[in-house]
């Protein structure tokens, strides 16, 4: 039996391995909101109320005691994630080959993500790929297949595309875009009643610009190279800049009625992913 998983583990994609792995590692904390509705999984048992069907009435639960107990179920209404990550090039970044790619942390959340979401069951498709929403285990692989391609030709943020009304969008990218680009199309997708989560993903090197002395930095997207003669002469203006520009996301994400997180590469996978799920989790009634 080990040999028989061992063999199909050989066979499933990289990035869904490594997802899978990070995903059950946060799974028995990621709790999705459970209500009462048309499901099949029991959820609770509550007293009788006057309103409630004579047919709701759990008898044995109720031949218990002197109480009357209905048995509730818990609701089975699935939402429908589309998830974005940034693959452009300059997401392939890093300042010390012990970190990922900024690209590659990335992916791995969105896969991870994808992982819980299809779990809860709930559908999940990607933003800028021509497939349906998917749900149950057989969509992860596509799913791993189509996050793990990349091309230098890839956008530093997502095109518009109209998604399903009441859906929710995840974008997952360092997002150092204008913010005006931003706004334009986080405001778009929420006036068509999308709810939506940012994730900024940045490596701790841009965080906290730690270079000093003679420094050339260079573009991975054609930009001219910039050679500073005492780069620590920039840091503070940096750090206002960059400061700046996450109150500009906050603010975007606020007005849309977004949440908004920020994750460095030298941080676990692990506590983004749960504290992402655990938002998208709360969906509203």
């Amino acid at each position: 039996m080990r040999q028989q998983a061992q063999d199909l583990a050989a066979t499933l994609p990289p990035l869904l391995v490594a997802a899978q792995r990070v995903a059950h590692t946060v799974a028995p904390g990621a709790h999705g909101r459970r209500r009462a509705g048309l499901g099949d999984d029991f959820w609770q048992f509550r007293p009788y109320q006057p309103f409630d069907a004579v047919r709701s009435i759990d008898w044995r639960r109720s031949a218990m005691g002197q109480t009357t107990f209905v048995r509730e179920r818990e609701q089975a209404t699935a939402q429908t994630v589309h998830l974005w990550r940034d693959a452009s090039p300059s997401m392939r970044w890093r300042s010390d080959r012990n970190l990922p790619e900024k690209r590659e942390r990335a992916t791995l959340l969105a896969m991870a993500l994808a992982v819980l979401l299809i779990e809860a069951g709930e559908r999940v498709g990607l933003v800028g790929e021509q497939i349906a929403p998917r749900n149950g285990r057989p969509a992860l692989e596509p799913l791993a297949a189509l996050l793990s391609m990349t091309s230098d030709a890839a956008g530093s943020l997502p095109v518009y595309e109209p998604l399903p009304r009441h859906g929710t969008a995840v974008l997952i990218g360092d997002l150092f875009d204008p913010l005006t680009e931003i706004d334009a199309l986080v405001r778009r997708w929420s006036s068509e009643g999308i709810r939506g989560h940012i994730l900024q993903v940045t490596d701790p090197a841009e965080e906290s610009f730690p270079f000093r002395g003679r420094v050339r930095f260079e573009g991975l997207e054609q930009e001219l190279p910039q050679l500073l003669g005492r780069a620590e002469r920039v840091a503070d203006d940096y750090a206002s800049r960059f400061a700046a520009h996450r109150a500009g996301l906050e603010e975007i994400a606020r007005r849309a009625g977004w949440s908004f997180a920020h994750h460095t590469t030298d941080r676990p996978a692990e506590a983004a992913l749960l504290a992402l799920y655990a938002v998208i989790a709360q969906r509203p009634d």
